[in-house]
């Protein structure tokens, strides 16, 4: 009785072998014919590729006829990394890596200038470059020791200076300590600054900015209206005693201008005039010790050409104040944006400075 069960259990078994062999060799042709519609290279990941060692290492000799996906020699090579390192290496996909040029590029910017990772880009932006993304100069900086800089929230503004920005100037002080031969004296300037350009006017200084002075500012103000062409409505100015009322009358004498005095204790109704005389002060004035006021007129003339020639402003996209329109909301959407390049020869890149080299301008050689 046994040995009939025996030999039945040995018939059913070998049936199934002769049923699996079948199915196998269904599979393969099946295989060959799927493999013959898929390009010559199949790109695999890291988990299929896992998968695949993980049941290739049982087949043996069996690998050079069952494997059609790779080459038998690659799935082996697999197998024995796994054995070596636990699992298959990978091959990494992704971004293309910043150009070597464009990263010292940036290590350069940020080394002669301390500038953070925003006025890079912009410096960028300036040569004609394909700009890489935030990140990637925050961590090329990182990457080489330098801080990119504190994040500066956007500010939020009076719904006033939005509506009238086309219009609208303001107009501040600000005063410097000057060596003179009966000591240090305060020396002042008067800055007007358009709000929706930036661009701004900036007054010779004067020891003492009296009622006539004053007066003198405001006339030549309106004459600077009139050759530049640019909007003027209302002028705004804060509650600092030298404004005085022949001041405001000399600016509405042609009846173009309306002065508007700020509310008490509320700075922020002329903030980007303010930014723009801590602009000037951080950034020009205090590197220097200044002796008169001729030394003190040229150092507001050079940095006020570099302001409106040279520099990228941060609040207007990064564009130089030179190339962007009077009504830069009306006409920017027909400006066509320069080629940008994925990269530059270092040589090519020549640097102008101003001031001793405290004020430096980026730009590429003529071709």
């Amino acid at each position: 009785m046994r040995n009939i069960y025996r030999s039945l259990l040995l018939l059913l078994a070998g049936a199934t072998q002769k049923e699996l062999a079948r199915h196998v060799r269904y599979l393969k042709v099946e295989n060959q014919i799927l493999r013959s519609k898929l390009p010559k290279r199949v790109q695999v990941t890291a988990q299929e590729r896992n998968r695949l060692t993980r049941f290739a290492a049982k087949l043996g000799g069996a690998l050079d006829e069952l494997v059609s996906i790779v080459h038998p020699d690659t799935v082996r090579r697999w197998i024995r990394e796994a054995k070596q390192h636990g699992q298959p290496k990978s091959s990494k996909l992704g971004r293309r890596p910043t150009a070597l040029a464009i990263r010292r590029l940036i290590v350069r910017l940020a080394r002669e200038n301390g500038w953070g990772y925003t006025r890079i880009l912009g410096e960028l932006k300036k040569l004609g470059l394909r700009r890489p993304a935030r990140n990637t100069v925050k961590n090329i900086l990182k990457a080489n020791g330098y801080d990119p800089g504190p994040k500066r929230g956007v500010g939020t503004w009076d719904e006033f200076l939005k509506i009238h920005a086309a219009t609208l100037w303001q107009c501040d002080f600000f005063s410097k300590k000057v060596l003179t031969p009966k000591g240090f004296r305060d020396l002042f300037v008067l800055v007007f600054l358009h709000v929706e350009t930036r661009r701004v006017f900036i007054t010779p200084s004067s020891f003492k900015p009296d009622e006539a002075w004053m007066v003198e500012q405001a006339e030549a103000f309106r004459k600077h209206l009139k050759e530049t062409g640019l909007g003027a409505k209302i002028v705004m100015h804060d509650n600092d005693g030298k404004f005085s009322q022949p001041f405001n009358d000399a600016l509405e004498a042609d009846g173009k201008l309306e002065v508007r005095k700020t509310a008490i204790r509320s700075p922020n109704t002329v903030a980007f005039v303010e930014r723009f005389v801590q602009t000037i002060q951080q950034e020009c004035l205090d590197y220097f010790i200044v002796f008169g006021q001729q030394h003190m007129d040229y150092l507001c003339r050079e940095f006020g050409e570099h302001y409106h020639e040279e520099r990228p402003h941060q609040g207007l996209d990064n564009d130089l104040l030179a190339t962007v329109p009077k009504q830069k909301r009306k006409s920017k959407r027909k400006q066509r944006e320069p080629e940008e390049l994925e990269t530059i020869p270092l040589s090519s890149v020549r640097c102008k400075q101003r001031l001793g080299g405290l004020l430096k301008h980026y730009y590429r050689d003529a071709a």
